[in-house]
């Protein structure tokens, strides 16, 4: 782990005070010159350092110049002087390293010469970046453990993981470490670490954020966020939503302004619900309880809830269709991690699921490989019709069970894909709607007895995240969590 020298912090009354403000909250506090991004800065780093030692979610940290930001002349964003976290995966920060994961990167992160675009639209929204949260090499595994940085645990119950690959991000929010962090997307990654965390977890649509700069442009994958309330995540799409130069997927223009969605009456919308899994695996009772108690509420709002989804959820073959197209991408991530070093990898530097899978790409064929793209072009139009045929959104739970405890989804020395094995049983709702492109929103609605979040998720048609914003505000104030927080 990376670490700098801690200069002067709040005091812990002032800590306690602003710990579970959400980041809109603290840009008005700021801007109203009732705190100082310096003040607002210092109460963050102050709250890893005493606090991270027990859940690893910060794996980089880049306090001092987090502070020569803070005390800077900050742009006049919507998030001025709101600290921030960065994920440990692709994308670049100017000056500074990532590992994204990898015990070799680790031991020499390589240092970035640019922004990404959308790191410039974080900074240009005044956010105050204090270093990296944890991720699971390349993004692989929808939990947050490696052989470089250990273990990331749940905040709410540290025997449990955060989820991932944005495990770090939604721990360091959800501990109140910061407001709000960066998060990417490419099979649930934001959903599920929100579902586990009691977070706000919103996919984008394929499209709606420029990828340039995060590595491999798949167009599975998205970035944005997990945060604490819905307005949040609303706020902050409308800083950083649009193309960049030489995107090959742009979605279409909003129909306004994001944050005005948020207590919009949507009016009575047709929804279908998925209260079982789509193919035949087990969905725990608290899952359950969770999707129906979020469809009861919505029709008390006035929507129609009906028992319907997509026919492509049923089909368990696209996995291995897909597969191909997954393999090949942990190929092309090996490859850019032995650019970075300069020198080749051994089998001992690279976490098993991801060597195994690199080796299956090295033998896959050309036509292999065009058959897993054509299948994701089938299933794309064939999963968006649903919608088309006259749904407004489609409600499931997040996850088939509650989060997993630490260590269920590691790699065995006999079987180094047991752990994505384990994953596909855990998270059969969140990778359809990577492959469809659409925009998918978890919420935290549920607890479990045993005091574990339950998310729950809403899947709009393609480039309709504002339907998503004004019921998830609707759910918000109906089944508030924001007086919801772990057990420090």
């Amino acid at each position: 782990m990376s670490d700098e020298s801690s200069g002067a912090s709040q005091t812990g009354s002032s800590q306690d005070e602003s710990r579970w403000w959400d980041a809109t909250t603290v840009a008005e506090k700021v801007a109203a010159g009732e705190v100082s991004a310096a003040e607002m800065t210092e109460a963050a780093i102050a709250r890893i350092e005493s606090g991270d030692a027990e859940l690893n979610a910060v794996v980089i940290r880049w306090f001092d110049h987090a502070r020569e930001v803070a005390a800077s002349d900050l742009p006049d964003g919507p998030f001025r002087g709101v600290p921030f976290l960065l994920k440990d995966l692709w994308i670049q920060y100017a000056g500074q390293g990532r590992t994204d994961g990898n015990v070799a990167m680790a031991a020499n992160p390589p240092i970035s010469s640019v922004d990404s675009v959308l790191v410039g639209r974080f900074k240009r929204a005044g956010l105050v970046t204090l270093g990296r949260s944890a991720s699971p090499e390349m993004g692989t595994l929808p939990v947050t453990e490696t052989v470089a940085h250990g273990a990331t645990r749940n905040p709410w119950n540290t025997d449990y993981v955060p989820g991932g690959s944005s495990g770090g991000a939604a721990a360091a929010v959800a501990a109140g470490f910061v407001p709000i962090a960066h998060a990417s997307d490419g099979g649930g990654s934001i959903r599920i670490p929100a579902s586990c965390c009691g977070l706000v977890g919103l996919k984008t649509s394929q499209g709606r954020i420029s990828m340039q700069g995060h590595g491999i442009e798949t167009g599975l994958g998205v970035d944005f966020c997990v945060s604490r309330s819905v307005r949040d995540s609303a706020r902050l799409l409308d800083a950083v939503q649009g193309p960049g130069v030489g995107d090959s997927i742009i979605a279409p223009p909003p129909h306004g302004s994001y944050v005005d969605e948020v207590g919009r009456d949507p009016g009575s919308l047709r929804i279908g619900l998925l209260d079982y899994h789509p193919q035949g695996g087990g969905l725990h009772d608290d899952c359950i309880a969770a999707v129906r108690g979020a469809a009861a509420t919505l029709e008390r709002l006035g929507h129609h809830v009906a028992d319907s989804h997509p026919a492509t959820l049923d089909d368990a073959s696209f996995t291995s269709r897909f597969m191909a197209m997954w393999a090949a991408g942990r190929r092309v991530g090996l490859t850019s991690f032995e650019k970075a070093l300069g020198r080749a990898l051994t089998e001992e530097e690279v976490e098993p699921q991801n060597w195994a899978q690199a080796q299956f790409a090295d033998q896959m064929t050309a036509s292999q490989y065009a058959d897993a793209l054509s299948a994701v072009a089938e299933y794309r139009r064939a999963t968006q019709q649903w919608w088309a045929d006259g749904w407004d959104l489609l409600l499931t739970p997040t996850l088939a069970e509650p989060p997993p405890r630490i260590g269920e989804m590691l790699a065995r020395p006999d079987d180094p894909m047991a752990g994505m094995a384990r994953a596909g049983e855990v998270v059969p709702f969140t990778p359809p709607f990577n492959t469809s492109g659409q925009p998918a929103i978890s919420l935290p609605l549920y607890w479990a007895d045993s005091g574990l979040p339950i998310g729950v998720q809403l899947v709009a048609g393609y480039g309709r995240e504002d339907v998503l914003f004004a019921v998830a505000a609707q759910l918000e104030e109906a089944m508030p969590w924001a007086d919801r927080h772990p057990p420090l």
